[in-house]
């Protein structure tokens, strides 16, 4: 691995980096998009189930805000429950708003790494290629100049399509699904009003 960091150049740095972080994201992002961990199963009816026993309600909403994204969600509706309906979809709405970014925490970072490695992989190849024109002299080429300026034009392209082209499966792969946790949240919501409203048993 060393050397073909030595043998890629100096531009190699910040590809590097930039799969650093890349991973670092990924990994992040993998462990809280799990399904269990922001749209729980059975949450919504447990929920309703024990605020209507009504034993603790402050100490259930304090424990459905920590419990997950959808746990805020609702309990930012539970809290406006004696308000009337369009109250308590505005406080629902507001809520999800905030969560809503929050699934989407850290994409735009994963996305531009993947737009912008090809690019740094291209401006390796670039020095590489000034390095090759560089060995040429009126006595001759250099071939260790020669050789190395193709090293760092070859290596650097070839790693940056290798840090862009996972980077930009995951980005789209996270993206859907927050943008499907958002809408489970929304019809979780919509029953949730309805439950409380007496429009649903």
């Amino acid at each position: 691995m060393l050397a073909i960091v030595q043998a890629a150049g100096w531009p190699i740095w910040p590809l590097l980096l930039a799969s650093v972080i890349s991973v670092a994201l990924i990994i992040e992002r993998l462990v809280a998009l799990r399904h269990a961990k922001v749209v729980p199963s059975g949450l919504l009816q447990r929920a309703v189930g024990e605020f209507k026993r009504g034993a603790n309600n402050d100490k259930l909403l304090e424990d459905l805000d920590r419990h997950s994204p959808l746990g805020r969600v609702l309990s930012a509706g539970l809290r406006n429950v004696n308000a009337s309906r369009e109250i308590m979809k505005e406080s629902i709405e507001e809520a999800g708003s905030a969560v809503s970014h929050e699934l989407n925490r850290y994409l735009t970072t994963l996305g531009t790494i993947a737009s912008v490695s090809p690019l740094m992989g291209l401006f390796g190849t670039v020095v590489g290629m000034i390095e090759i024109f560089g060995s040429q002299s009126p006595t001759g080429a250099n071939p260790m100049q020669l050789a190395h300026g193709i090293s760092v034009a070859l290596y650097n392209t070839g790693f940056g399509l290798v840090i862009a082209i996972p980077s930009l499966i995951f980005w789209r792969h996270f993206r859907a699904l927050a943008d499907g946790f958002v809408v489970e949240m929304e019809q979780q919501a919509v029953r949730l009003v309805e439950y409380m409203h007496g429009d649903r048993k």
